[in-house]
């Protein structure tokens, strides 16, 4: 090893040691007759330390470094007289006796350092630079250790590790997929993998009981800041269960992963019915981190004469509890971020619980001092409560009454990123209608069993059936779904019949599985978490990049390589491909 100890392990015990160390000028400073420089490698920062009354050369190659220089520092390991408490090194300096260039640098576009001048941009372009900065090293060794957590756990519980294909087949449910031509099958195309779902079931039906893998899988669709067209997934597979043993099993990996990694106690996950998140949250991801659950406020309100809650199919609304003293530009603000297009509301219905403990509404007009009254028993209001009131179509005003609550709960700091809430939805609908296709799409996807006492409904109420389908939800994230499968041929044609699939077709994309079915499929199901997600949340970001070694922008381009790219017409004349631009 060029290097005895790294940069991030020396202390007051080592005092006298004679080392030798290597990494990156971080900073230097010329003080005339001595020269300070801090070198840095992953494990953190330690002075040097350069006398010209001791070594005049040496001090003057010293002032020659820039910052990111690679050297190679020999040195005596001495306390320091002016000791920094910030660094872990902090009480000692090395005292150099013999220092060597490895390699020169230009100047760094940004600063590497934890607070840098570098925009989003900049940094992905010359990401290799942005990975050396402490929040984003970080970012990638909790990575690490959650990966490390979850194989443990899982190696405990007899789970194992399988690889399944990257190079499948095409399939047209789900989002749009990433083909590979095939130079070999003239005309045709490999996908790559949105996830190992039918493979994953081959391996209970070859008898691997247990199965996970950390797997990439692959979607071509819009990109936000927690989706990347290429992500990770822990996904997991298990065979002779029902729901309760996978929501217990995972629910325990979850539990596993908060408490060695972030030493959190994540307590026992609550679990609510797709219908009362919908309900209560307008959402199937809910942030329970904070209350403020809707209350429907039809009976209350229709027939009074006011005619925005009496053509409204519902009226519903939350209580902001303290958010009384909200002024008329404050409550201006609210009603302008429901307007926005992306949400929709043409306006917003206010009422205080006042400090006197009258209750004054912005539709006093409308609605008496008793009427008032019993809105705030709905409530459960108090003195200095805030009513946030949309009315309009039901799908639609809950949608919208989620994004006011989630900026509520922003506003009055109720969605602390070190606080953590965890839920498990139950019980989602197994189809959803397409309006532009005009048919049934799987909520999931078409290898999701129903709930068994509702498959009669298939033929007379098919947008009632639910389906044997669970999400984990932390913070008002999805983190993780799952499903039991259907593990019987017949049901499963009868799955496709309701998808809109011939017969014909059924056999040409999943004959397969439906085949393999036939040779003795056990009862199974599964789950996959969003791995890039999970490690968000536990590193307390927005985004997934910072949790990704060289992620993709918001078009999908690797700017540090400039991907993607035009091919050679060499390759495009071997692929049989013509590009049409």
């Amino acid at each position: 090893m060029l290097r005895t100890v790294t940069c991030g392990a020396l202390n007051l015990n080592n005092l006298g040691e004679s080392v030798t160390l290597c990494g990156w000028v971080q900073k230097s400073r010329d003080l005339g007759g001595m020269t300070f420089i801090d070198i840095r490698d992953r494990y953190g920062i330690t002075q040097l330390v350069f006398n010209m009354d001791d070594n005049k050369a040496l001090c003057e190659t010293a002032r020659t470094l820039g910052r990111e220089f690679v050297i190679k520092a020999v040195g005596t390991v001495v306390e320091r007289s002016n000791k920094n408490p910030k660094m872990s090194t902090g009480d000692v300096e090395i005292k150099v006796s013999a220092l060597e260039i490895l390699n020169a640098a230009k100047l760094p576009p940004f600063m590497i350092d934890d607070e840098t001048d570098g925009g989003d941009e900049l940094r992905m372009k010359y990401r290799y630079l942005d990975l050396r900065r402490n929040p984003v090293r970080n970012n990638l060794v909790l990575r690490h250790k959650m990966a490390q957590s979850v194989r443990r756990y899982l190696d405990a519980l007899d789970f194992i590790e399988v690889e399944t294909p990257v190079l499948i087949k095409s399939t047209p449910e789900g989002a749009r997929d990433f083909v590979v031509p095939s130079r070999m099958n003239e005309g045709e195309f490999y996908a790559l993998p949105q996830s190992p779902q039918t493979f994953k079931q081959l391996l209970m039906v070859s008898g691997f009981d247990r199965y996970f893998q950390i797997v990439k899988c692959f979607r071509d669709e819009d990109l936000r800041a927690d989706r990347q067209p290429e992500f990770t997934q822990i996904d997991c597979e298990m065979s002779f269960i029902e729901q309760e043993d996978i929501l217990n099993t995972f629910e325990g990996l979850i539990r596993t992963l908060f408490k060695e990694v972030r030493n959190y106690d994540l307590p026992e996950v609550p679990r609510m019915q797709y219908a009362d998140a919908m309900r209560l949250y307008g959402s199937d991801k809910p942030d329970t981190r904070f209350e403020m659950k809707f209350v429907e406020l039809n009976d209350l309100v229709k027939g009074k004469g006011f005619p925005v809650f009496d053509n409204a199919e519902l009226v519903v609304g939350i209580n902001a509890k303290g958010a009384a003293s909200y002024t008329r530009k404050q409550l201006d603000e609210l009603t302008d971020f429901i307007k926005r297009p992306q949400i929709g509301a043409t306006g917003l219905i206010y009422a205080r619980h006042n400090d006197d403990g009258t209750i004054k509404s912005s539709v006093d007009k409308f609605f008496n001092e008793e009427d008032l009254k019993q809105w705030s028993e709905a409530f459960g209001t108090e003195k200095g409560d805030l009513l946030l009131i949309l009315a309009g179509s039901t799908d639609k005003v809950r949608k919208q009454l989620n994004e006011l609550r989630l900026e509520m709960g922003n506003r009055l700091g109720l969605r602390d990123k070190n606080t953590f809430s965890a839920l498990w939805v139950l019980d989602f609908p197994l189809l959803e209608w397409d309006e532009e296709t005009e048919r049934y799409h799987a909520m999931h996807h078409p290898f999701t069993s129903p709930k068994p006492e509702d498959i009669a409904l298939l033929d007379t109420d098919p947008k009632n059936v639910r389906a044997n389908a669970y999400d984990m939800v932390i913070n008002g994230t999805e983190v993780g779904g799952g499903s039991i499968r259907i593990h019987d041929r017949a049901l499963q044609a009868l799955m496709f019949k309701h998808l809109g699939f011939s017969a014909e077709e059924a056999q040409k994309q999943f004959g397969f599985l439906m085949d393999a079915f036939e040779f003795g499929a056990p009862p199974h199901g599964g789950i996959a978490f969003g791995f890039d997600r999970l490690t968000s949340i536990f590193a307390g970001l927005d985004s997934i990049r910072d949790v990704i070694a060289f992620p993709k922008n918001n078009s999908g381009r690797d700017v540090m390589i400039d991907s993607p790219s035009t091919i050679d017409e060499k390759q495009l004349k071997e692929l049989k491909i013509k590009t049409d631009l």
